[in-house]
């Protein structure tokens, strides 16, 4: 065999189920191994879109996802959805083309050192510069794609080599061992949960990642401590849950911001700070923190925790909560606050104004999905809306890019998902403007067959961004554009088209795009005028004494 043989080889060893990718000159030699592979290789229209899928596949399987790509252009276009899974903690193996070793050394068609190029948004990566390297590189990619913390790696493999005769065969894929904190760190914490009068437990993507929501939930329910989640961290715990105050993140202040100001302990649970900077819930660094995770604590001056539980997240919550003697009912403020909470989610529930209120519009979405159904936001004011009203029940039922936070990832996202789940509803939630930047990729979706609907928030400018300079200038500049008409747009390509002309017309629509069996797209009209007049209401929250 070649070595482009015992590549995929390798791949289907480490259990490879899907390759996202575009064919070029300087991967054929992969693409005619993967012809003969169990391994389904998924044509895209654009190498961002298929990078973005590996991302999401990765992100809700837990198992490295891999794009492909040629060499220049091709690996350039790769890079964003690359850079992505890396901020984001997701697992992903990009895998691309290159010229023959025997040009690298002179200028040459389309030829970029690709390996110094993709060095600083991989965790590591390395070209193939011998035939026999070849099950030593995917096995050390895969391992370090899927070890905590999670993220990209890149194999770069110039065309000679793939092509040249080869002997191997894949190497044993290692078991993981669990790994398990210190007992001193769990009773430290243990001591500290038990002084606290005010704690709040504050989780994040990694406890989804480690699989511990059952841990998280079990861990406050008897310790009567509220939660917060991170954007990353939704369906951590039931957000029906009594002690859950739903989703923190937002850069203004909301209801939540309310509960840091009182707290004198945060439980920090699998928590990340690109997902939320400590310097917005802990400005002065002078609330105690206790870290518990599957790595050591960032160093930062407002996260410097008095105690790190660093190991196996399930294992470390049920061993601090049995140190612990903490009894006592909920505090009475954090219940108030919940119920606060709820009251401004459901007032939206029977606005009837057009075009209409993001709330109305989650709230609509959240009424006619599932608890394990799936939705992935796309990135733009409509993020924010539904990190701040989406309210999950299970782990990785609301993706939403908080690291990287790069624009156009929900529909490629959302073809990942409907691999991963064929059996669910899935919707891309998504701005206008991140919907032209992979709407495309609507046509792999038709092709592959993965109904899902897109749901568009339209008001024709990029509404994050005209929502950022109003607060900070008084005035918004260069955000506006015009639209295709959208459901010409998806009939064009074979899909569905429906347009929202009332409020009432949302969640009928919804219901009979989601039955279709084909993907379908939704023109909502969103009056972000709401934008405006929540920054109002943030900037004046007065919080209870």
């Amino acid at each position: 065999m070649n070595t482009a043989e015992l590549l995929v080889k390798c791949l289907e060893n480490e259990g490879v189920q899907y390759v996202f990718g575009l064919p070029g000159e300087e991967n054929m030699d992969i693409l005619e191994a993967l012809k003969e592979s169990s391994i389904q290789f998924i044509t895209t229209r654009h190498e961002q879109g298929a990078a973005f899928m590996a991302d999401v596949y990765g992100r809700l399987t837990g198992k490295a996802g891999v794009c492909l790509s040629t060499l220049g252009p091709g690996a350039t276009n790769l890079m964003t959805g690359v850079a992505d899974a890396n901020l984001d903690g997701a697992p992903l193996v990009a895998i691309t083309g290159q010229v023959g070793t025997d040009r690298m050394h002179i200028e040459s068609h389309q030829y970029l050192d690709l390996v110094a190029m993709f060095s600083p948004v991989t965790k590591w990566n390395a070209q193939i510069v011998r035939p026999s390297i070849t099950p030593e590189i995917v096995r050390k990619a895969f391992k370090l794609a899927q070890t905590e913390k999670p993220g990209a790696v890149h194999i770069d493999l110039p065309e000679n080599i793939a092509s040249m005769p080869v002997e191997g065969k894949p190497l044993e894929r290692d078991r993981r061992e669990k790994s398990y904190s210190a007992y001193h760190s769990m009773n430290e914490a243990a001591i500290a949960i038990s002084k606290a009068v005010n704690p709040i437990i504050l989780v994040g993507n990694g406890a989804l990642r480690a699989n511990a929501s059952e841990a998280v939930t079990e861990f406050a329910t008897q310790l009567n401590i509220p939660v917060a989640n991170t954007f990353m961290g939704k369906g951590a715990i039931p957000y029906t849950h009594p002690l859950s105050l739903w989703t923190t993140g937002l850069q203004q202040r909301d209801f939540i911001s309310c509960a840091f100001d009182k707290a004198d302990l945060v439980i920090a649970i699998g928590y990340d700070l690109i997902e939320y900077s400590p310097k917005k819930w802990n400005p002065h660094g002078k609330i105690p923190v206790i870290h518990v995770g599957a790595n050591a604590a960032e160093i930062d001056s407002s996260y410097i925790p008095i105690a790190e539980i660093v190991g196996d997240i399930s294992d470390s919550l049920y061993e601090i909560l049995r140190r612990s003697d903490r009894t006592g009912k909920p505090d009475p403020y954090g219940i108030k606050m919940r119920s606060d909470i709820r009251q401004d989610y459901e007032r939206y529930a029977t606005d009837d104004g057009y075009p209409i209120k993001p709330q109305k519009i989650i709230y609509d979405l959240r009424q006619v999905m599932g608890p394990e159904d799936i939705v992935i936001s796309d990135v733009g004011a409509h993020k924010m809306w539904m990190a701040r009203h989406y309210h999950s029940d299970r782990p990785n039922t609301c993706l939403i890019s908080n690291g990287f936070a790069a624009m156009g990832i929900s529909i490629p996202g959302a073809i990942a998902a409907k691999l991963v789940h064929p059996e669910l509803k899935v919707v891309a939630v998504t701005g206008d403007g991140g919907f032209m930047m992979n709407s495309q990729e609507l046509e792999t979706a038709l092709r592959v067959g993965t109904p899902f609907v897109t749901l568009i928030f339209n008001d024709g400018g990029y509404g994050l961004i005209e929502w950022k300079q109003e607060d900070q200038f008084g005035s918004a500049s260069f955000i506006k554009f015009s639209n295709p008409d959208f459901v010409k747009f998806a009939e064009s390509m074979g899909l569905k088209g429906y347009r929202i002309e009332a409020a009432t017309d949302l969640v009928p629509v919804l219901k009979e795009a989601l039955a279709q069996d084909v993907p379908a797209v939704i023109d909502c009209p969103v009056d972000y005028r709401e934008n405006a007049r929540f920054s109002q209401r943030a900037g004046g929250l007065c919080c209870p004494i």
